[in-house]
């Protein structure tokens, strides 16, 4: 943390090279989730590209009292919401590579794994955009209720409102659909 504000403090000061630093602490997770909300490798790195120079840009606005990482999604979500608004973004489906949700364990276990993983990736799919971004950045980026409220600027009770809906939503599918998901545990 304290690494991060010495890079902020460098390209504010016109260290442009300490950029760097901070794309490539960001640029993995950050693509992973516009991914999920693109649902298209190419788009969303064209995203991730424009939103680390629109963090450039605005770098100057961060006030440096909150968490860096939530005021870099911020600006990256918006970005991303801002183009789906322009272009009226349709979502493409992509196969989820084998193996990268998953943990080595029995050819069983990973084939569930593998399984629920796309199937709960095209359910995701099917919510409405707002619930969609709420849902990942909740149990993909793991962020509290708070940061994600900071980060698409709606109220604490507006997150909780649109996370049980969507899941709401997510179980009547499943249950329409006449399955469930397997209960399977992490790999640690």
């Amino acid at each position: 943390m304290q690494e991060e504000q010495q890079w902020i403090r460098d390209v504010l000061a016109g260290d442009k090279q300490s950029y760097a630093h901070i794309i490539n602490k960001y640029k993995n997770p950050l693509y992973a989730t516009i991914l999920r909300m693109t649902k298209n490798p190419h788009d969303a790195q064209d995203l991730v590209q424009e939103a680390f120079i629109k963090v450039y840009e605005q770098l100057g606005k961060y006030d440096q009292t909150g968490s860096f990482s939530s005021w870099l999604y911020r600006v990256a979500i918006n970005h991303c919401m801002d183009e789906f608004r322009k272009k009226r973004y349709k979502m493409k489906q992509i196969e989820i590579e084998e193996g990268t949700m998953i943990c080595a364990d029995t050819p069983e276990l990973l084939f569930f794994k593998n399984e629920e993983s796309r199937r709960l990736e095209r359910l995701i799919a099917t919510l409405p955009e707002d619930e969609r971004v709420i849902i990942l950045l909740r149990y993909v980026n793991e962020l509290s209720y708070q940061e994600i409220g900071d980060l698409v600027d709606v109220s604490l009770a507006t997150v909780r409102n649109k996370l049980h809906r969507a899941k709401k939503k997510l179980r009547e599918i499943v249950k329409r659909e006449g399955g469930n998901f397997h209960e399977v545990s992490d790999c640690r």
